[in-house]
């Protein structure tokens, strides 16, 4: 059993900034990517930038330049650095984790549970 957990949501304002954790933890032979998701009310869930095995990185267009995403392997944990925050980054912040849970299984992705983020103007 994998679990995943954020940490680090609250309310800014814009221009401020705000770090997000998301730790796995439990049944893991190896971590594969790493990143973070986003869902607005109304929207679908989007990409927001992620994190592979070997430390490349990807990111939407519109958080490009302002936030970044980094990772410990030791801690099987992923950050989210958010600067410049704009209230259209309000939404509820998912991280997704793909695992292998042992050496010949396949890998699995898991969610964490979700941490609003709110910008006011």
């Amino acid at each position: 059993q994998v679990h995943v957990v954020e940490s680090g949501g609250g309310l800014v304002q814009a221009g401020g900034s705000l770090r997000l954790s998301c730790a796995a933890s439990g049944s893991i032979y190896r971590v594969d990517f790493m990143g973070w998701y986003r869902q607005a009310p109304g929207k679908q869930r989007e990409l927001v930038g992620t994190i592979s095995s070997g430390g490349s990185t990807n990111y939407a267009d519109s958080v490009a330049g302002r936030f970044t995403v980094s990772r410990d392997e030791a801690q099987n944990t992923v950050f989210l650095q958010m600067n410049n925050l704009k209230p259209e980054d309000t939404a509820v912040y998912y991280c997704a984790v793909g695992i292998f849970n042992g050496r010949h299984s396949p890998r699995y992705d898991y969610w964490g549970q979700g941490t609003q983020v709110t910008v006011s103007s």
